[in-house]
This record gives structure tokens, sequence and C-alpha cells, in this order.
């Protein structure tokens, strides 16, 4: 495996550390994907001293057009193929659609749904051109619920992975979205979001969640959500009036809401003019 190359967004937090850490434990040479140079340095130096893998790191902002530019770039390179591609980076807001500012709503489209479409497929067509490559895709349980912007982006996710799973598993192609519900991540507290009434069986290990997401995408599963418990609240969902899932929504009990990916914080005044947007 050593031949083979992983590249992760939002590398330096989170289920996307976590992503890089299994990759090259796997024997993977990585490409780190983050806004932070010195982050991603430290994290390249970590994982080459402790795997003895090669790590690669493209600082890009992923809401920019330069920044994805960059990435795609890479996935282009034919002559250092990328063979698995983690879109990973993403944020949540804290605040309801209406007190959010536009800026912070843009934003989040922009990154779950523009850049998770962009990096695709490019990687897609080089994939396909090599008859072989695989794409995970971190979308999250609120896809399955009409919650607001970010369940929204994650349904989009959920289902545009489902399609080119469908579209592109002949051709050597293997795309899965991994849809996790409340990670034991920092990604609730950098973005100012408060989960109350949680359970304990609501909450998840990173390495689990990833342990699942790349088995499942080896196996060539469309969809993987990690945990029992989850699976079944996910089935009984396409049951339920959207009422009762706004209800039981608004009094934070049951239905896990911004508990994607993410990635580095910023200084307390960068979150406050951004409305907590993070890549």
């Amino acid at each position: 495996m050593a031949s083979h190359t992983a590249l992760i967004t939002g590398s330096t937090a989170g289920l996307g550390a976590e992503f890089a850490r299994q990759l090259a434990s796997q024997g993977y040479a990585v490409v780190l994907v983050a806004r932070s140079e010195e982050r991603l340095n430290e994290q390249a130096e970590h994982l080459g001293k402790r795997y003895g893998t090669e790590a690669e790191v493209i600082v890009a902002d992923l809401m920019t057009d330069d920044g994805v530019a960059a990435v795609q770039e890479r996935l282009a390179d034919d002559s250092n193929p990328v063979h698995v591609l983690v879109n990973n980076a993403g944020h949540g807001l804290g605040d309801p659609f209406i007190d959010s500012s536009l800026d912070a709503e843009r934003g989040l489209v922009r990154l779950h749904v523009q850049t998770t479409m962009e990096l695709t497929h490019t990687a897609l067509r080089h994939m396909v051109a090599r008859r072989g490559g695989r794409i995970i895709n971190v979308a999250s349980v609120a896809a399955f619920t009409p919650t607001g912007t970010y369940s929204a982006a994650k349904s989009w996710m959920l289902n545009f992975s489902k399609a080119m799973h469908q579209q592109h598993k002949h051709d050597g192609v293997l795309i899965t979205a991994v849809c996790p519900g409340l990670v034991r991540t920092e990604f609730h507290e950098r973005g100012g979001i408060e989960v109350t009434s949680s359970k304990r069986w609501m909450w998840l290990e990173p390495d689990d969640v990833v342990r699942q997401a790349l088995t499942a995408n080896a196996q060539g599963a469309a969809q993987c959500v990690p945990s029992v418990p989850y699976r079944a609240l996910t089935t009984g969902l396409k049951f339920v009036p959207d009422r009762v899932v706004h209800w039981v929504s608004e009094r934070g009990v049951g239905i896990p809401g911004q508990e994607g990916s993410e990635e580095e914080s910023r200084t307390e005044g960068d979150k406050k003019a951004s409305n907590h947007q993070r890549t």
C-alpha cells in the first residue's frame, strides 16, 4: 500500500485527523489539507515519525476558488495519483437561520456543497480514467432531518454520493457517504453550538466512526451510518412526520444537528467576525 496516496480535507482536527491517522497506519502516503500551515506541518511531522509515511501538505481555504483550485491541481496530478479522497472539511453555525448572516449561510453551502462537488468532479475524472479509486464524503445523520441549511447541505451530500456511487461503481470507483451522529470532537464547542439533553449512546468515538467508514467504503457501500442505534434512528425517521422532527429538534433531544467534520479554530475575533465560519 506504500504506493497509494490519500488526500484528506480538514485534516488537522476531529474526524479529519482520525482519517489521516488510520490511513497512514494502513501504509498510505497522505496529502493533508487545511488552512493553518503550522498545524499542517506539525501533523505531517507526527504522522511521518509515528507511521513512517510520506505526508504532503496543502495550505488552502476551501471556501475560496483559489483554495479549491490548489487541491484540484493535486487531484489531477496523474504522475503521483490520489487513490483515496476524503471530503471531510466542514463547519456548523450556532445561530438559527434567521439570526445568522447571509455570508455565513453562503459559506456553509459553499463548503459543504460546492467544494465537495468540485473536488469530487476532479477526482472522479482521473479515477475513472485509471479504473480505480475511492471517495468518502463526510455527511451526517442531519441529512435525514429537515432542520436548516446544515441538514439541507448534508442531505445534498448524501444523495450526491449515492448517485455517483451508482453511476461509477462499475468504473472501479467506490464512493461512500458516511453519516455520523454526535461525535466526541471539538466541533460543537468551536462552532458555538450547544447540545442539550443528549444521551450517552448518542456520542460516538472518532476512531470508531472512521474505522466503520473506511470498512464500508472498501466493501463498496454507498452509505454508512455508524452505530446500530443511529441506523435504527435514521430508518425510523423515514416514517416520522416532519412536524414531529421539528418539535424534537427544537427541544434539543434526540435529533443531532451540527455534528459533522471540523478543522482548526480561528481566533475569537475572527470567529465573531465570521459568525463561527470554519473550513
